[in-house]
């Protein structure tokens, strides 16, 4: 196991905790997973959920939570690194990186798009950026813009597969069927384009792979494939630390392989989540009007959509688990007990 160096920045452990918002990965897994010495990601997903004002004024809320939640994570995890998950489809999405660099993120890690102005919008700091990106496509448009506008090159990426939980950048045909051995040759093609601009800029540019991660068998396929490190975050919600209330976790813990499934989102991408009573009530048909907008989304289109997806992510993280879209990676079913994030670490990586 070798450290993984991403810029000035060096984890002990070549390891990266993966965003999960609304409300799961925030100051109190990202510290734990930062003291275990991986780097702690905290999601901006409606971060500001519990602010008192977050109906009203959900974009100042969120705002204000960046700030709180990066303070709290870095004051119990002292010389960590700790970063943020950024979406690229957040509505006022600027304004989120800017919060990020200015409460003192050490990296921001970006998808759910592709963050083309990310380099813009974090100039002069030393917060680091990464894209996510799940094909040699994605990762040689992202990389070509950003050196020709910014003549910048990524400090690190992350390639995220079809196993991934949440949102995921495949349609629903190939994140039900792209096998392992097709994407796996994609990883391959990714790390060779990343390659060039390492060399181009004379630099290195880590390259970490996500999406199903759950055992050590997982980690020891990335190093063959020539990754510099792994993403794990469906492994580190059923941890003690893991923001996410019992309610949250005891869902991974009682869901079986059957009841991982794909869902259409409401904002018009595929994703994976544990099939509960919310799923199959959507699969009947039928709208849950939004009662209010909270701003999430940049093209959202409240009259159109099922249901409001930030409604049903804090449901789910507030004990309304039956009301709740429950987002988990594909590896879910395989939960069977609460553990601590240094247990987890060590079953990975020992």
């Amino acid at each position: 196991m070798r450290p993984l160096k991403i810029g000035k920045l060096t984890a002990s452990v070549p390891l990266i905790q993966g965003g999960m918002g609304v409300g799961v990965s925030l100051s109190g897994l990202s510290s734990a997973v930062a003291n275990a010495g991986g780097v702690g990601i905290i999601s901006t997903a409606q971060i500001g959920f519990r602010e008192p004002d977050f109906d009203e004024h959900p974009l100042e809320a969120n705002l204000r939570a960046i700030g709180t939640e990066i303070d709290r994570a870095k004051k119990a995890a002292p010389g960590g690194i700790i970063g943020c998950n950024i979406m690229v489809a957040t509505r006022n999405y600027g304004e989120y990186v800017k919060a990020a660099v200015k409460a003192g993120a050490d990296l921001i890690i970006s998808g759910a798009g592709l963050p083309i102005r990310l380099p813009e919008l974090t100039a002069g700091s030393e917060t680091l950026i990464a894209p996510i990106v799940s094909s040699v496509k994605a990762a040689s448009v992202l990389c070509r813009m950003w050196d020709r506008k910014y003549r910048k090159a990524p400090d690190l990426v992350v390639v995220e597969g079809p196993k991934a939980g949440g949102h995921l950048g495949f349609t629903e045909d190939e994140a039900e069927n792209l096998t392992q051995e097709a994407y796996d040759e994609e990883i391959r093609r990714i790390i060779a384009e990343v390659k060039t601009y390492a060399d181009k800029y004379q630099q290195d540019i880590p390259v970490v792979t996500a999406g199903g991660i759950y055992g050590r068998e997982d980690v020891k396929h990335s190093f063959l494939l020539g990754a510099d490190g792994v993403q794990v975050a469906t492994r580190f919600v059923t941890t003690w630390e893991c923001d996410a209330p019992m309610s949250y976790k005891q869902a991974y813990l009682d869901a079986g392989q059957e009841d991982i499934v794909i869902v259409k989102s409401p904002v018009g991408m595929p994703g994976r989540a544990i099939r509960n009573k919310f799923i199959k009530d959507r699969e009947k048909g039928g709208r849950l009007p939004a009662v209010k907008c909270h701003q999430c989304i940049e093209h959202c289109r409240p009259a159109e959509i099922p249901y409001c997806i930030t409604d049903a992510l804090i449901h789910a993280v507030t004990d309304r688990t039956d009301e709740a879209l429950l987002f988990c990676g594909a590896n879910a079913w395989r939960s069977d007990r609460i553990e601590s994030v240094e247990d987890v670490v060590n079953s990975l990586f020992c």
